[in-house]
């Protein structure tokens, strides 16, 4: 599948993806990966949250730490965008939004802190996804990355999608090569989100 063909798939989806999201469980396993680390970012915390869809990573990060953010959502599609900003509005949080790809992102600064959920699945190299990830932070910032790992219920997702699923050994090669330590790894306790995803919370060096 190509990236315009990617693109137009997620236009379209848009209308139905958070309300999707929420009905399976997705924006409360955000919630639950976030809030097992128990700092708080301080007010005007840069975050970027790559690939946003329609922002329920970046919702979730809003919901746990406050609106006092410097959020920037980044996603190629122009519907999710939309939606993702309207999301963060409600919690009092604007967001710069900016449709472009990974790849092709020059942010003025670092960012402090990035969330990634479900993105390295797409790109044709995970090792150079990261690699880019690494390149938009400084020393030390943090990575909160939610990756497809194998499962049945990817099988069934890979029809639409053709996303690629990534076991933890895989993950910390790629990590590793890339400008990232690891800081924890977390297993989703219940509903799809437990069958198809583990986070990774990682470190720049």
């Amino acid at each position: 599948m190509t990236a315009s063909d990617l693109n137009l798939k997620y236009d379209r989806a848009a209308p139905a993806w958070g309300d999707k999201m929420r009905l399976l469980g997705y924006h409360d396993a955000y919630l639950g990966f976030l809030a097992s680390q128990s700092f708080r970012a301080p007010a005007g915390t840069r975050v970027l949250d790559i690939d946003c869809g329609t922002g329920a990573f970046a919702d979730a990060w809003t919901a746990i730490h406050g609106p006092d953010q410097s959020m920037t959502l980044l996603d190629p599609s122009h519907e999710m965008l939309s939606r993702a900003r309207a999301a963060l509005h409600r919690r009092g949080l604007e967001a710069e939004v900016t449709a472009d790809r990974l790849e092709d992102h020059a942010p003025a600064s670092p960012y402090q802190f990035l969330l990634a959920a479900h993105v390295i699945e797409h790109m044709g190299d995970p090792v150079a996804a990261l690699t880019a990830m690494r390149a938009l932070s400084g020393p030390g910032s943090r990575l909160w990355l939610i990756v497809s790992k194998p499962h049945w219920c990817n099988a069934i997702i890979w029809f639409q999608w053709r996303h690629r699923a990534y076991r933890p050994g895989e993950m910390r090669r790629f990590l590793a090569s890339s400008g990232w330590e690891p800081e924890a790894e977390y297993s989703f306790p219940s509903g799809p989100p437990s069958r198809t995803s583990r986070g990774y919370l990682v470190r720049a060096v």
